[in-house]
């Protein structure tokens, strides 16, 4: 005998997805306004799409620097340097503690590429924060006037990850799907 249901609702076996900590989701589990996600696991997940902007971590100006200071490799679905990019670095430094999701193919989700870490939006943050000095201070070795490198190595050993993260947050109200830039 079939089991009633609403049509439109069935899922495919393809979009179901393992995450980080051993628990499965579907991939309509996760909506584009969402940056957490309550597991069954117990834990809460940070969650990432492609379109959230880069500023969900850091000021517009300097999503603005890296923008224009990182180019993207040939043959890059996206054309500037974004969100996508910054999940890279944290696939790449963390590969344990991420699922990507490729949905491009499905279009009933809103969204082309999701990642689910097995750290919670704060910690990821952090991450994400780290990684950007990191690349900043990878390019600022290469600047061609030595008091550049001085002054922003000095403003890096002032800088306090946890504080920044902190303040940002406060600043941008993350319990609202509907922040805005900085």
């Amino acid at each position: 005998m079939t089991e009633p249901r609403v049509p439109g609702t069935e899922q495919a076996d393809d979009d179901w997805v393992d995450l980080p900590c051993g628990e499965q989701a579907h991939m309509k589990d996760f909506d584009m306004g969402m940056r957490n996600y309550a597991c069954a696991c117990g834990d809460t997940h940070a969650v990432v799409m492609d379109m959230h902007p880069p500023s969900r971590w850091v000021p517009e100006s300097i999503v603005d620097v890296l923008k224009d200071a990182v180019e993207p490799a040939d043959g890059d679905d996206f054309e500037e340097f974004g969100t996508p990019h910054l999940m890279g670095a944290v696939l790449e430094e963390l590969p344990e503690d991420i699922t990507a999701i490729d949905a491009s193919e499905n279009g009933s989700v809103g969204y082309a590429m999701c990642w689910v870490t097995d750290l919670d939006a704060r910690e990821l943050h952090r991450v994400v924060v780290e990684l950007v000095v990191e690349l900043m201070d990878h390019a600022v070795s290469h600047a061609e006037v030595e008091s550049s490198k001085t002054e922003f190595q000095e403003q890096l050993e002032a800088f306090d990850v946890e504080e920044f993260v902190a303040i940002y947050r406060e600043q941008r109200d993350f319990e609202d799907e509907y922040d805005t830039a900085v």
